[in-house]
């Protein structure tokens, strides 16, 4: 069998923050930044990861990263789901890491880096893009990869492969209709709370040039700030598209619930990250005092557990996990079967370095293999940096392009590696004292 040989650590930032691209109340200078990951072997392909993060603090990750290497560094390459299994149960079984969460925070995410390089490394040694290769596991194959302590209260195996077996028959038919006509998305691009009223206006006709029925606005800076925006927007795209509003935990549930009803007139479709993500009462609180408007929540849901609970009280609307926050792709699985059992949409956040390139595999694995349908669906397009990767996501009409190169997507080219390494990259260099 093929050996990892090394997990290399490198820290890739890009000077985001320059033009406020990304900017939100709670996080008004975001440097995007991957503590990124490469599994190098002694035979075959490398495998590719990264954790997400917003420029300060990468270091920390990437070091989080690097004290995992004694459970990668001399074994197998993992190639199925057996493999990966167990390389995932051991990452989240070190006592000693594990300690430093539970199962959150900054070594959590690390395994998550770290276990999608090694799905990134298996689907590219079998050829297929992570979606695909997923959806071609039998169900209980794919159950084997989920760790359901903590949840049986909720879900159990046997409901698990219940809710695979069930849409198993028609994959097939369901994976040449995704490639036939992509994944639906929507765009954040025109929102950020540092873009002046022109550029707002201006993104957001482009948005509906481009295909897309759906847009969304960050909020929570200032009330007056936000009724002008939201109704600037509404008068761009008109009553038929969808304006989502997302205020990046900003407030309390008073705050949340007298704010969204000052937007209320502007038909928000929904209000994603009101409150702090651990509140799963205050979720249900605002959501109870705002119905129609749907809440959203998931980037920062720091696992499975808070998202069991945020379902089984009936807390959100519509389940945002991300593809990097969590323990990678097996805990993904894990949000997805719950996601099903509840009867919540899973609309991905994607907003970050990478993060496109890889919820679109976890969303169509789950049309495909999971939960068999689209209906209200979309996946978030933020249009930022995917010039620096291998295999891009492509969105056109609206729509997500299903990819179909082998591995994850997650592999940022080499040029790129070299010139926003921090902090000596000559990108860094050059803005040194500006």
């Amino acid at each position: 069998m093929p050996k990892i040989t090394s997990l290399d650590v490198l820290d890739i930032r890009f000077p985001t923050s320059r033009e406020l691209d990304g900017s939100d109340a709670m996080n008004p200078d975001p440097d995007y930044s991957a503590a990124y990951v490469v599994l190098r072997t002694d035979e075959g392909p490398e495998g590719h990861g990264l954790a997400f993060t917003i420029g300060r603090g990468n270091d920390v990750q990437a070091a989080a990263i690097n004290s995992l290497a004694p459970h990668l560094v001399g074994r197998d390459v993992p190639e199925n789901a057996q493999g990966l299994a167990e390389l995932y149960f051991e990452l989240i079984g070190d006592s000693q890491l594990r300690w430093l969460g539970p199962e959150k925070g900054v070594a959590h995410m690390a395994i998550g880096a770290v276990v999608n390089a090694a799905w990134d490394l298996a689907a590219r040694r079998a050829g297929l893009p992570v979606w695909r290769f997923l959806a071609q596991m039998t169900p209980e194959e794919i159950v084997s990869l989920v760790d359901f302590r903590y949840l049986s209260d909720a879900m159990t195996p046997d409901d698990a492969l219940g809710i695979l077996r069930a849409v198993e028959h028609g994959r097939a038919e369901r994976a040449e209709t995704v490639v036939r006509k992509g994944y639906p998305a929507y765009t954040t691009s025109p929102g950020w709370l540092g873009y002046s009223d022109d550029k707002l206006a201006g993104l957001a006709r482009q948005a509906l040039a481009d295909g897309f029925d759906m847009i969304k606005l960050k909020v929570g800076g200032s009330l007056d700030d936000d009724v002008r925006r939201m109704k600037l927007a509404r008068e761009v795209v008109g009553d038929d598209v969808r304006v989502a509003v997302d205020a990046n935990q900003r407030w309390d549930v008073d705050t949340a619930v007298r704010w969204m009803k000052e937007l209320a007139p502007y038909d928000p479709y929904w209000i994603e990250e009101p409150t702090s993500p651990d509140d799963v009462l205050a979720h249900r609180a605002i959501a109870d005092a705002l119905a129609p408007i749907r809440v959203a929540t998931g980037e920062h849901v720091q696992n499975r557990v808070v998202f069991k609970q945020m379902l089984q009280a009936g807390a959100i609307d519509v389940l945002q996990l991300d593809a990097c926050r969590v323990a990678g792709v097996n805990e993904n699985i894990a949000i997805l079967l719950l996601a099903k059992k509840f009867g919540v949409p899973v609309c991905p956040h994607a907003g970050g370095v990478g993060l496109c390139e890889l919820v679109r595999h976890l969303s169509m694995f789950d049309y495909v293999a999971v939960s068999g349908e689209i209906g209200d669906r979309v996946i978030e397009w933020v249009d930022h940096l995917h010039e620096h990767f291998i295999d891009p996501a492509v969105v056109r009409n609206g729509r997500y392009l299903a990819p179909d190169a082998p591995g994850f997507s997650a592999q940022l080219k080499d040029e790129t590696l070299s010139d926003y390494r921090f902090p000596d990259g000559p990108v860094w260099t050059a803005l040194e004292g500006q």
